[in-house]
């Protein structure tokens, strides 16, 4: 699906672009894979990493409309993984989350629309689903615009979706190489949050090849989600330091105790398919779709009124050495 197009990236020099264009340099081989992002620094470095004669590497910031339709340029395909994340961060700064998140999104998607892309697929996370910190309302207002867009393109090709998944245990920002971190530093005590805290995780290889099958699954409008295991923030900890005691910390600001993917207030737009959900779009103008029905042939049936999937009453549940092999393998 992937060979001979050209592919861009927002944000492509995080965890999710650098694993995302080591996979697809693997297995296939595209026309151009244009790695756009702020971060000179991090461009010059994932170059010296990257440096296939497909490579691309454009400045640009996803707030500048202008420079993005100047990248997208005979692009067919977009993921969109750019994004402030840090969730104390955004509290302190919300416009500028706001500016980077919401607006960024639209940019995209504007962007998108007048290059006449052929699919757009935008990250998201379990915090965008009943939101209570300004990250997640953001990247909840981010699903909206990306599943809404589907009605904004009329006749022309361009299609939407979003993918949603919780925790990635390679990824900067996991707690994985947070409590790594403190390990190395010597600390005599691993901090919890609390004790019933749970968590969804994936590794990057796998939210990577998630990714690249909605590609062929799509048909607009849809949020897809990876049925994952959860952990208990606890048996994480005794995994990683299995010699090191707790240290009851509280739930910080903006925090859940478990994490949503699939909210009950969404369920009656839920299908469960055999490893993966999808949330239909409330609101279908310009395509009926049949999203019983996957693009590649898959059959998913909706789940009962009231049906949340969230971390904490998951039926899969990650042992200590099953996420020891999942951090290894990162």
């Amino acid at each position: 699906m992937f060979n001979n197009k050209n592919i861009l990236i927002t944000g492509g020099t995080g965890s999710f672009g650098k694993k995302y264009t080591e996979i697809i340099l693997s297995k296939y081989k595209p026309n151009k894979i244009i790695i756009y992002s702020r971060d000179e620094l991090k461009q010059y470095e994932m170059g010296q990493e990257f440096n296939d004669s497909c490579m691309r590497y454009f400045i640009g910031d996803v707030r500048d409309g202008i420079r993005l339709k100047e990248a997208m340029h005979d692009v067919d395909f977009v993921i969109h993984a750019a994004a402030l994340k840090h969730v104390p961060v955004a509290e302190y700064n919300p416009i500028e989350c706001i500016k980077t998140n919401i607006d960024g999104a639209q940019n995209v998607i504007e962007a998108a629309i007048a290059c006449e892309v052929d699919k757009v697929i935008a990250l998201s996370t379990d915090k965008a689903a009943n939101p209570i910190n300004l990250y997640g309302a953001t990247k909840l207002a981010s699903d909206k615009l990306f599943v809404a867009a589907n009605n904004m393109v009329g006749g022309r090709r361009t299609r939407f979706a979003v993918v949603r998944y919780g925790n990635v245990t390679g990824s900067r920002g996991s707690v994985i190489p947070f409590f790594k971190k403190l390990i190395d530093e010597g600390v005599r005590e691993i901090p919890i949050t609390d004790v019933g805290m749970t968590r969804f995780l994936i590794t990057l290889e796998d939210g990577v090849n998630f990714v690249l099958k909605n590609f062929e699954r799509m048909h607009g409008g849809e949020i897809f989600i990876p049925k994952i295991p959860s952990m208990f923030m606890t048996e994480l900890a005794k995994a990683i330091a299995p010699n090191l005691p707790h240290k009851i910390i509280g739930i910080r600001p903006g925090e859940k105790l478990h994490e949503i993917m699939c909210p009950a207030d969404d369920s009656h737009l839920t299908l469960e398919f055999d490893k993966h959900f999808v949330i239909c779009p409330s609101i279908q103008f310009a395509h009926k779709n049949d999203f019983t029905m996957s693009k590649i042939g898959e059959k998913g049936d909706f789940v009962e009124r009231g049906f949340e999937y969230n971390s904490g009453n998951n039926k899969e549940w990650l042992s200590h050495d099953e996420v020891l092999k999942m951090i290894e393998k990162e």
